[in-house]
């Protein structure tokens, strides 16, 4: 049996390179969770010093929206990391190094929620997960490229929006319902 390769977060591992995305969960209900493209992963050190110099803010939602999603997200990299033989990921409050392929998927998603009613987040999930991975890695790099700061709201970022929130997919009942509950499980807690 082969042992699985150790990383951090979401398959972040500092020594194969150390370009990832940085999810900051604030321990507050009514707080606001933040995004970051990084470069650079400090060593040694409990928590990661933000530059924003070299950080770059991606995105921020509400702890709301992100409860709503960070299961789908969660199950779906962890499914991801067990095929290549990586340890699991979770969420946790407080700093999260997310490897950075996956973590271009995540800010795919995050950015279609960012302005949406969070009613409509079920579909976005449903959408999101109907995109390959390459498929998401080429929309984050055309949306990146003209709209990819932290208050960037139009063009291409708008469109993610819409085509994940407006445009439902097809799929089977079995996998809808999945989705349905877990959504109402977020909402009640």
């Amino acid at each position: 049996m082969t042992s699985k390769k150790s990383a951090l977060g979401f398959g972040f591992q500092p020594d194969q390179s150390q370009h990832h995305f940085l999810v900051t969960i604030p321990r507050s209900a009514d707080g606001t969770v933040l995004f970051y493209e990084r470069f650079k992963w400090q060593e040694g050190v409990e928590q990661q010093q933000l530059d924003d110099l070299f950080d770059k803010a991606k995105a921020m939602i509400s702890k709301h929206k992100w409860k709503l999603i960070e299961e789908a997200v969660r199950t779906e990299f962890n499914r991801r990391l067990k095929k290549e033989g990586i340890v699991a990921g979770k969420w946790k409050t407080g700093q999260v190094p997310v490897e950075r392929l996956l973590g271009k998927e995540l800010l795919i998603l995050v950015w279609s929620i960012e302005d949406s009613d969070p009613s409509v987040i079920p579909i976005a999930i449903r959408n999101w997960l109907g995109l390959s991975p390459e498929e998401r890695w080429w929309l984050y790099t055309m949306t990146n490229a003209s709209t990819g700061k932290l208050h960037d709201k139009r063009g291409w970022r708008k469109a993610i929006r819409y085509a994940l929130t407006e445009n439902p997919v097809e799929e089977n009942r079995k996998q809808m319902d999945l989705f349905e509950f877990l959504f109402e499980q977020q909402k009640d807690e």
